[in-house]
Order: structure tokens, then sequence, then C-alpha cells
């Protein structure tokens, strides 16, 4: 079973769907079960500068001086997973550089453990993502190669993103055919995943659970 998840690494939703969809994915795998995730790109802010700025900044100019409480749910709710989101580091940034990277390490089989750094670097560690130094740090820290590649593939798939009519991530595509959309909880990952595996060869993508909590069009309702 072939899985895409469209995100963007400074997406709050994007870092929690995905940690919970990778224990959904390896409990398959526990059972016998073959799955290849591959990281697709999406901007929710594809204007954001490179030099980056923090966060809280930006969400204040955008919702007022009470931004920084919008954050709280998200924030708990990662905690939950076992994530460390702290928005008073966060960088907001182009990521267009850190989704070639990712891009590059698929390429390498290395996609998935590049995604994971890349958001636990800007959500945890405060680093700014659309840093050359700084992604090449992490890349080192994969284990991944950059070979300077994957620019035209990557606006290649947010182009595509585009025409599927993917609005909001995280969105998880099956096989190309079968879409849930949002953080889910591991529970409704874990049956999508069965479920595709017995409905493989239906037609076009169709949503299998009401969408859960997501980033929109440059917008996190945290």
């Amino acid at each position: 079973m072939k899985v895409e998840i469209f995100s963007d690494v400074v997406c709050p939703w994007c870092y929690v769907g995905h940690a919970r969809f990778a224990r959904a994915a390896q409990e398959f795998r526990d059972k016998g079960g073959s799955i290849e995730v591959v990281m697709r790109p999406f901007q929710l802010s594809p204007d954001a500068p490179a030099e980056g700025e923090p966060v809280l900044e930006a969400l204040e100019r955008k919702f007022g001086p009470g931004a920084s409480q919008m954050v709280t749910r998200v924030v708990d709710l990662a905690a939950d997973d076992g994530l460390d989101l702290r928005f008073d580091r966060a960088i907001s940034t182009s990521t267009l550089e850190a989704h070639r990277l990712v891009e590059v390490a698929t390429g390498q089989g290395l996609g998935e453990e590049m995604a994971e750094r890349l958001f636990r670097a800007h959500f945890t560690d405060g680093l700014n993502v659309g840093d050359p130094e700084v992604l090449a740090k992490l890349a080192a820290e994969v284990g991944v190669r950059d070979t300077g590649e994957g620019a035209a593939e990557v606006r290649d798939q947010i182009d595509r993103a585009r025409r599927l009519g993917i609005t909001g991530v995280p969105l998880f595509l099956f096989e190309g055919q079968f879409a849930v959309s949002g953080a889910q909880p591991l529970a409704t990952l874990t049956a999508a995943i069965d479920e595709v595996a017995e409905r493989v060869g239906e037609t076009p993508i169709q949503q299998l659970a009401t969408p859960g909590d997501g980033c929109d069009d440059g917008y996190c309702a945290v």
C-alpha cells in the first residue's frame, strides 16, 4: 500500500498527524502488512521570508494580542502524543528548501525521518528551517546527502496538490484514491489503513473520515 502525506513542516497539526500515522503504519506492518509512506509538500505561507520571524509575532500580527492563547489546544494535544511544541521558540519561515530536502531524503529512503527531524527542529528546537546552514546540519544528523536536487519535483507536487483540490493539511492519500484529512486519532488512521487494504482498486478520491484538525490556506485553527 502506498500512502502519500501532504504536509508542511511548520504546520502543528501536520506534526501531530505525522506522529500518529507513523504509529498506525507500524501497527499495520507488525500485522504483516506492507506500507510505503511518501512525504509530499504543501506550503501554508509560500511568501514567508527565508530569514524568518518569531511565530507568535506573526500570529499576533494576523490575529491580535490574544494570539498566544490560541495555541494552547494544539500544544496540549501534541503533548498527549509525546510531542513538545514550543511556539515561544518557533520561527515562521519559508519551507520551500525544507521540502526540497525531504524530497532528496525520500530518494535515499529517509523521507519520513527527515520530515520528523524538520518538524522537531521547528516546533521544539526553535531552529529556522529556511536557513541553508540549519538544513545542512539537520540533513547530516539524519544521514541524508543533499545533492542540491529536488526543486522541480517539489514544485510539481505542490501543483499536483492544487489540481487534486487539496487546500488543507495534513492529508493522507491512500493509493491515489482514498483521502483522510486532518490529524485524526490513531484509531481512525488504523481503521483507514485496514479499510484501504481491502478496497484497493476502487476509483476516485473519497474521504474515509470526517476531516479533523488541520491547517488551511495559511491559517492554522489552533
